[in-house]
Formats: structure tokens, C-alpha cells, sequence
């Protein structure tokens, strides 16, 4: 079984609370986390009156952006999009409260990290499970910065998702683990303890990377991602790229400094249905710009529907 399979016949077990604007789903996850509060996936679910289309909508890691990032799921809701917000493993409820978030996630191993990566997949695929029970709406998925990364992931895994949205994200491990702000810890970690394919600084990781970024180009099928060594390349964007053909929609930060240009660059020119907005923005800044965000995501997700553009200001 690949790592991002699961067994689909195994019971969801949902629970659900209504709140007066969403419901907070809850089900058994596909795989035996490394703490007791991720067994189970939970999920905002934003259900709109009159809905056109399911959208799985993916934050990033720490739980400090969940809270500004459910804007969108109230939003979306409210122009005719059934909007699936999952909070990933190892975050907020599914944490401890002492846990900023995402914790797991910051590791030099690469065979760790594919395995905390492809349960953040199996969440997805399994909010698709859940959705499928109810609606039989055309399905997209939309991801932010680390979201955008699983989102992407997701649309070359799953062909029940038919459109995606990468914001303020990229791929390629070398300019996100030895260039963003808030991976300086983890390149403590690699000079100090190193990993299984002695990766202790870029130099390093370029080398151990080189024989396998030259295969990218020229793998055939999924499966063949997890031939290629090191095992970052298991869980890199990049890898999945070139087999996502649905149409995406791709927002760049000009001065985002946590995803970088070429981070960006990297992953944008492997997808081979791209639509490109450059924002003069940073990372965190984007937020400011979430108006914008919201009109230009709903007119590439209901392009083919009558949208009344004065609801969107």
C-alpha cells in the first residue's frame, strides 16, 4: 500500500455539533497518529443555502492562522460554497494546548516527515469520504502556504478533486528548509544531529537532492515518486507537480519571505494548467488582501456560473 492509501470500507464513525453558523464534524482518522488527540479529524463544515460546488479548504501549520484563515470558510459560504474546513494532525484540537501547532512536522528526517505528510493527505482524502455521503457536487480543494503544499498533493492523489487554489506556497525542500525564518530551528537541528542521508547544510542537501531533481521530469506514474532518494522527494510538491491536471489557480506573495520566489517558481512552472496572481505582499501580510483573494478564487471556482460581482466587494 502507497503512503498515501487507506482502507476507503472502514467506518468514518461521525459525530457532529451544530453551532449557529457550521457545524464541527468529527471522525476516526485512517492511521495510528503519534498522540492520542489526533485519532480523531475534525472539520468546520460551512453548509450554504443554495450550493454550487464542495470546497476542502487546508491552512497552514500553527494554529495561529486557523483562527483569521476561517474567514474564508464564512465567505465562501455565503456565495454557494459548501466549504470543508479540516484542521490538520497535530494542530489545535488535535494537539496539546501547550503545542503551538504542527510540531511533528519539524524534523530532519525525511522518512519522519513523509509519514506526518501523507496523514495530512489521508485527512483530505478522507474529508472527501465524508462530503461524498451527502453531496454529489463537483469537489476543488484550496490550500494555504503548508495547505497549499498538501493541497497539492492531494489534486495529483485524488481525481475526485477537480480544481485547485495554491496560495502563498511553493515546493522544492532546499529553499523552504534553508531559507524560511521559521525553519532556522530545524537547520540548528541539521548542522547539530544531522539525519539518515547526512543532510548538515545546503551544500549537502543540494548534493544528496542533484541525481533525483533530474528524474523529476521523466517520471511516469505516482508511484514512481517513491523510487527517488532522498525520501524528501516523497513528500516535496514538486514531486506531484507534473501529474496534476486540473486547472489551478496560483496566488504569489511578491516579498513573501516564509515561501520564496524560487520556492514558488519551482512548483508553478511543473503544473501544466496554472493561473498566476502576483500580490505585493508577504506572507503574513496577504490577510489584507483576503477581499481580493476571496473575488478572484470564486470567480476561477464558478467560472461557468452567473456571478453577481456587487456581493463580492
Amino acid at each position: 500500500m502507497l503512503p498515501f492509501e487507506y482502507d476507503k470500507h472502514k467506518a468514518l464513525n461521525v459525530q457532529k455539533k451544530s453551532f449557529m453558523n457550521f457545524n464541527l464534524i468529527s471522525f476516526d482518522a485512517v492511521y495510528e497518529p503519534q498522540i492520542e488527540e489526533s485519532k480523531r479529524v475534525y472539520v468546520y463544515e460551512f453548509l450554504a443555502n443554495e450550493p454550487k460546488l464542495d470546497l476542502i479548504f487546508v491552512h497552514g501549520i500553527g494554529n495561529r492562522n486557523i483562527s483569521y484563515l476561517l474567514w474564508f470558510a464564512e465567505n465562501f459560504k455565503k456565495h454557494g460554497i459548501n466549504t470543508y474546513f479540516v484542521i490538520l494532525p497535530y494542530h489545535w484540537f488535535r494537539a496539546p494546548s501547550s503545542w503551538r501547532g504542527g510540531e511533528p512536522f519539524f524534523s530532519t528526517s525525511p522518512k519522519h516527515c513523509s509519514v506526518m505528510f501523507h496523514q495530512s493527505v489521508k485527512d483530505v482524502r478522507r474529508t472527501l469520504d465524508y462530503v461524498e455521503q451527502t453531496s454529489h457536487l463537483p469537489k476543488a480543494i484550496m490550500g494555504f502556504s503548508f495547505g497549499g503544499m498538501i493541497a497539492t498533493m492531494a489534486l495529483a492523489i485524488d481525481e475526485r478533486l477537480k480544481k485547485g487554489i495554491l496560495a502563498f506556497t511553493g515546493g522544492d525542500w532546499r529553499w523552504i528548509n534553508w531559507y524560511a525564518p521559521h525553519t532556522e530551528q530545524l537547520r540548528k537541528d541539521y548542522m547539530e544531529k544531522s539525519n539518515e542521508y547526512n543532510c548538515r547544510d545546503e551544500a549537502t542537501c543540494v548534493k544528496n537532492r542533484s541525481a533525483a531533481l533530474e528524474r523529476l521530469d521523466h517520471l511516469e506514474k505516482i508511484e514512481d515518486i517513491f523510487q527517488l532518494e532522498p525520501a524528501c522527494f516523497h513528500y516535496d510538491p514538486i514531486s506531484y507537480a507534473k501529474f496534476i491536471g486540473q486547472p489551478v489557480l496560483f496566488f504569489k506573495g511578491l516579498f513573501d519571505r516564509v515561501i520564496i520566489s524560487r520556492s514558488s517558481d519551482e512548483l508553478i512552472k511543473r503544473l501544466s494548467d496554472v493561473r498566476k496572481i502576483s500580490l505585493p505582499c508577504g506572507h503574513r501580510s496577504s490577510y489584507f488582501f483576503r477581499r481580493l483573494i476571496l473575488r478572484r478564487s470564486l470567480k476561477f471556482l464558478l467560472e461557468d456560473e452567473k456571478l453577481d460581482h456587487r456581493s463580492l466587494r
